[in-house]
Protein backbone atom coordinates (compact mmCIF):
# COMPACT_ATOMS: atom_id res chain seq x y z
CA UNK A 1 0.00 0.00 0.00
CA UNK A 2 2.75 2.42 0.91
CA UNK A 3 4.46 1.58 -2.56
CA UNK A 4 1.25 2.62 -4.61
CA UNK A 5 0.91 5.48 -2.18
CA UNK A 6 4.17 6.62 -3.35
CA UNK A 7 3.61 5.21 -7.20
CA UNK A 8 0.55 7.96 -7.12
CA UNK A 9 3.01 11.08 -5.97
CA UNK A 10 5.39 9.92 -8.70
CA UNK A 11 7.82 8.25 -6.65
CA UNK A 12 8.90 5.13 -7.63
CA UNK A 13 6.21 5.13 -10.39
CA UNK A 14 6.70 3.67 -14.10
CA UNK A 15 8.76 5.81 -16.43
CA UNK A 16 8.78 6.45 -20.14
CA UNK A 17 11.59 7.79 -22.33
CA UNK A 18 11.55 8.01 -26.12
CA UNK A 19 14.27 7.35 -28.08
CA UNK A 20 14.49 9.16 -31.54
CA UNK A 21 17.03 8.02 -34.51
CA UNK A 22 16.29 10.75 -36.82
CA UNK A 23 15.09 13.72 -34.66
CA UNK A 24 16.27 15.95 -37.71
CA UNK A 25 14.15 15.20 -40.86
CA UNK A 26 12.62 16.85 -43.69
CA UNK A 27 9.42 17.31 -44.89
CA UNK A 28 7.34 14.12 -45.99
CA UNK A 29 10.44 12.04 -43.77
CA UNK A 30 9.46 8.89 -41.93
CA UNK A 31 10.22 9.28 -37.88
CA UNK A 32 12.06 6.10 -36.44
CA UNK A 33 12.16 5.73 -33.04
CA UNK A 34 11.74 3.34 -29.61
CA UNK A 35 9.36 4.05 -26.18
CA UNK A 36 11.46 2.36 -23.39
CA UNK A 37 9.37 1.70 -20.43
CA UNK A 38 11.02 1.63 -17.03
CA UNK A 39 8.97 -0.50 -14.09
CA UNK A 40 9.06 1.29 -10.99
CA UNK A 41 8.85 -0.14 -7.83
CA UNK A 42 4.83 -1.96 -7.98
CA UNK A 43 3.74 -3.32 -10.67
CA UNK A 44 1.08 -1.64 -12.89
CA UNK A 45 -0.83 -2.10 -15.61
CA UNK A 46 -0.22 0.20 -18.65
CA UNK A 47 -4.18 0.96 -20.65
CA UNK A 48 -2.15 2.61 -23.44
CA UNK A 49 1.13 4.39 -24.83
CA UNK A 50 0.18 6.91 -26.84
CA UNK A 51 1.96 9.13 -29.43
CA UNK A 52 1.25 12.29 -30.31
CA UNK A 53 2.78 14.73 -33.22
CA UNK A 54 2.21 18.29 -32.10
CA UNK A 55 2.95 21.60 -33.23
CA UNK A 56 1.88 24.95 -31.58
CA UNK A 57 -0.84 27.12 -33.23
CA UNK A 58 -1.45 31.69 -32.19
CA UNK A 59 -5.22 32.09 -31.53
CA UNK A 60 -5.58 35.64 -32.48
CA UNK A 61 -8.99 37.53 -30.93
CA UNK A 62 -10.53 40.45 -29.09
CA UNK A 63 -8.20 39.50 -26.02
CA UNK A 64 -5.24 39.57 -27.41
CA UNK A 65 -2.93 36.72 -28.61
CA UNK A 66 -2.16 33.36 -27.20
CA UNK A 67 -1.08 29.86 -28.06
CA UNK A 68 -2.21 26.33 -28.33
CA UNK A 69 -1.15 23.11 -28.95
CA UNK A 70 -2.45 21.27 -31.67
CA UNK A 71 -2.23 17.35 -32.99
CA UNK A 72 -1.07 16.75 -36.45
CA UNK A 73 -1.00 13.18 -35.80
CA UNK A 74 -2.17 10.91 -33.05
CA UNK A 75 -1.77 6.71 -32.62
CA UNK A 76 -2.03 4.35 -29.59
CA UNK A 77 0.66 2.34 -29.77
CA UNK A 78 -0.21 -0.94 -27.83
CA UNK A 79 -3.00 -2.64 -26.25
CA UNK A 80 -3.14 -2.93 -22.29
CA UNK A 81 -0.49 -4.96 -21.00
CA UNK A 82 0.85 -5.40 -17.21
CA UNK A 83 4.50 -4.16 -16.42
CA UNK A 84 6.24 -5.49 -13.65
CA UNK A 85 8.61 -3.81 -10.34
CA UNK A 86 11.32 -3.11 -12.33
CA UNK A 87 10.95 -4.31 -15.63
CA UNK A 88 12.45 -3.00 -19.03
CA UNK A 89 10.15 -2.96 -22.60
CA UNK A 90 11.08 -1.04 -25.89
CA UNK A 91 8.44 0.09 -28.55
CA UNK A 92 9.95 0.66 -31.96
CA UNK A 93 7.46 2.97 -33.98
CA UNK A 94 7.86 4.72 -37.55
CA UNK A 95 5.83 7.65 -38.04
CA UNK A 96 5.31 9.54 -41.38
CA UNK A 97 5.66 13.02 -41.32
CA UNK A 98 2.04 14.41 -41.92
CA UNK A 99 2.50 16.84 -45.34
CA UNK A 100 1.30 20.00 -43.10
CA UNK A 101 4.00 19.72 -40.55
CA UNK A 102 5.64 22.90 -40.00
CA UNK A 103 9.24 23.73 -41.45
CA UNK A 104 11.30 24.59 -38.01
CA UNK A 105 14.79 24.56 -39.12
CA UNK A 106 14.38 28.18 -40.14
CA UNK A 107 17.57 30.89 -40.19
CA UNK A 108 15.70 33.55 -38.30
CA UNK A 109 15.79 34.84 -34.86
CA UNK A 110 11.84 35.51 -34.43
CA UNK A 111 11.38 31.79 -34.96
CA UNK A 112 7.87 30.23 -32.95
CA UNK A 113 7.29 27.17 -35.18
CA UNK A 114 7.67 23.77 -32.50
CA UNK A 115 7.36 20.29 -33.80
CA UNK A 116 7.75 17.73 -31.11
CA UNK A 117 6.49 14.19 -30.43
CA UNK A 118 4.68 13.83 -27.10
CA UNK A 119 4.35 10.07 -25.40
CA UNK A 120 1.94 9.71 -23.14
CA UNK A 121 1.20 6.44 -20.40
CA UNK A 122 -2.11 5.87 -19.51
CA UNK A 123 -1.82 4.87 -15.99
CA UNK A 124 -2.90 4.26 -12.69
CA UNK A 125 -0.59 6.08 -9.79
CA UNK A 126 1.23 7.94 -12.21
CA UNK A 127 1.57 11.89 -12.32
CA UNK A 128 2.37 13.00 -16.08
CA UNK A 129 3.79 10.03 -17.41
CA UNK A 130 4.85 12.17 -20.11
CA UNK A 131 8.01 12.41 -22.40
CA UNK A 132 8.41 15.46 -25.02
CA UNK A 133 11.17 15.22 -27.75
CA UNK A 134 11.58 18.33 -30.27
CA UNK A 135 12.21 17.58 -33.74
CA UNK A 136 14.35 20.04 -36.36
CA UNK A 137 12.14 19.76 -39.25
CA UNK A 138 13.81 20.70 -42.37
CA UNK A 139 12.39 22.33 -45.64
CA UNK A 140 12.63 20.05 -48.89
CA UNK A 141 14.58 21.11 -51.81
CA UNK A 142 12.12 22.66 -53.46
CA UNK A 143 10.90 25.35 -50.55
CA UNK A 144 14.56 25.60 -50.03
CA UNK A 145 14.89 26.76 -53.31
CA UNK A 146 11.84 29.31 -52.83
CA UNK A 147 13.29 30.73 -49.80
CA UNK A 148 16.78 31.40 -51.28
CA UNK A 149 15.28 33.19 -54.55
CA UNK A 150 13.36 35.53 -52.43
CA UNK A 151 15.98 36.04 -49.72
CA UNK A 152 18.49 36.16 -53.08
CA UNK A 153 16.07 39.34 -54.31
CA UNK A 154 16.55 41.40 -51.48
CA UNK A 155 14.25 40.12 -48.66
CA UNK A 156 15.13 39.30 -45.21
CA UNK A 157 13.51 36.48 -43.20
CA UNK A 158 12.05 38.04 -40.19
CA UNK A 159 9.57 35.78 -38.67
CA UNK A 160 8.26 32.47 -38.92
CA UNK A 161 4.93 31.13 -36.60
CA UNK A 162 2.06 28.68 -37.06
CA UNK A 163 -1.30 30.27 -37.61
CA UNK A 164 -4.66 28.58 -36.05
CA UNK A 165 -7.26 27.97 -39.31
CA UNK A 166 -7.56 27.06 -42.90
CA UNK A 167 -5.40 28.12 -46.15
CA UNK A 168 -7.19 28.62 -49.05
CA UNK A 169 -5.27 29.21 -52.39
CA UNK A 170 -7.83 28.96 -54.80
CA UNK A 171 -6.71 25.48 -56.29
CA UNK A 172 -5.71 23.84 -53.07
CA UNK A 173 -6.68 24.09 -48.91
CA UNK A 174 -4.89 22.99 -45.51
CA UNK A 175 -6.76 20.50 -43.68
CA UNK A 176 -5.15 20.32 -40.20
CA UNK A 177 -6.38 23.07 -38.49
CA UNK A 178 -2.94 25.25 -38.55
CA UNK A 179 -0.77 26.63 -41.52
CA UNK A 180 2.64 28.25 -41.32
CA UNK A 181 3.55 31.34 -42.36
CA UNK A 182 6.82 32.77 -42.84
CA UNK A 183 7.57 36.20 -43.26
CA UNK A 184 9.94 37.95 -45.79
CA UNK A 185 10.74 42.18 -45.56
CA UNK A 186 12.43 44.08 -48.76
CA UNK A 187 15.54 45.63 -47.55
CA UNK A 188 15.18 49.08 -49.39
CA UNK A 189 14.02 52.42 -48.31
CA UNK A 190 11.40 52.86 -51.51
CA UNK A 191 8.49 50.60 -51.67
CA UNK A 192 9.20 48.27 -49.54
CA UNK A 193 7.15 44.56 -49.40
CA UNK A 194 6.68 42.17 -47.27
CA UNK A 195 5.90 38.62 -48.27
CA UNK A 196 4.01 35.84 -45.58
CA UNK A 197 4.31 32.60 -47.15
CA UNK A 198 3.06 29.44 -46.64
CA UNK A 199 3.63 25.79 -47.99
CA UNK A 200 0.89 23.19 -48.52
CA UNK A 201 2.48 19.92 -49.10
CA UNK A 202 0.53 17.24 -50.87
CA UNK A 203 2.32 14.23 -51.52
CA UNK A 204 4.50 14.57 -54.73
CA UNK A 205 3.25 18.49 -55.07
CA UNK A 206 4.38 21.35 -52.72
CA UNK A 207 1.64 23.86 -52.94
CA UNK A 208 2.65 27.95 -52.11
CA UNK A 209 0.51 30.61 -51.29
CA UNK A 210 2.30 34.48 -50.64
CA UNK A 211 0.47 37.71 -49.44
CA UNK A 212 2.43 40.00 -50.61
CA UNK A 213 1.74 43.40 -48.55
CA UNK A 214 2.24 46.53 -50.57
CA UNK A 215 1.19 49.01 -47.66
CA UNK A 216 4.65 50.51 -47.14
CA UNK A 217 5.40 51.30 -50.29
CA UNK A 218 3.61 53.63 -53.36
CA UNK A 219 1.40 50.88 -54.76
CA UNK A 220 -0.36 50.28 -51.69
CA UNK A 221 -2.38 47.10 -51.14
CA UNK A 222 -2.15 43.18 -50.70
CA UNK A 223 -2.19 40.84 -53.37
CA UNK A 224 -2.24 37.22 -52.99
CA UNK A 225 -0.32 34.41 -55.60
CA UNK A 226 -0.78 31.03 -55.65
CA UNK A 227 1.14 28.34 -57.57
CA UNK A 228 2.23 24.55 -57.16
CA UNK A 229 5.09 22.84 -57.54
CA UNK A 230 6.42 19.05 -58.05
CA UNK A 231 8.77 18.05 -55.38
CA UNK A 232 11.59 17.87 -58.34
CA UNK A 233 10.77 20.64 -60.21
CA UNK A 234 13.59 22.08 -62.06
CA UNK A 235 15.57 25.18 -61.56
CA UNK A 236 13.97 26.99 -64.23
CA UNK A 237 10.09 26.16 -63.04
CA UNK A 238 10.86 27.28 -59.91
CA UNK A 239 12.67 30.38 -61.00
CA UNK A 240 9.09 31.39 -62.94
CA UNK A 241 7.48 30.63 -60.19
CA UNK A 242 8.79 32.92 -57.81
CA UNK A 243 9.06 35.48 -60.00
CA UNK A 244 5.53 35.59 -60.13
CA UNK A 245 5.50 36.51 -56.32
CA UNK A 246 8.26 39.25 -57.01
CA UNK A 247 6.23 41.32 -59.74
CA UNK A 248 3.84 41.76 -57.52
Amino acid sequence: MFKKLKASLGIGATKVDTILENPELSQGDTLIGTVHIQGGDIEQQIDAIHLKLNTEVKVESDNGTSYQTLTLFHTQAVNPFVIQAGEKQEMPFTINLPDETPITALNVRNNHCDVWIETVLDIDFAIDPTDRDLLVVKPMPVATAIINQIEQAGFSMVKADVEKGYLNGGHFKSHSGGYQEIEFRSNGFINKKEIELSFILDGQVLHCLAEVDRSMGFNRGDQYVSFSLNTNASSADIHHAVQKILRV
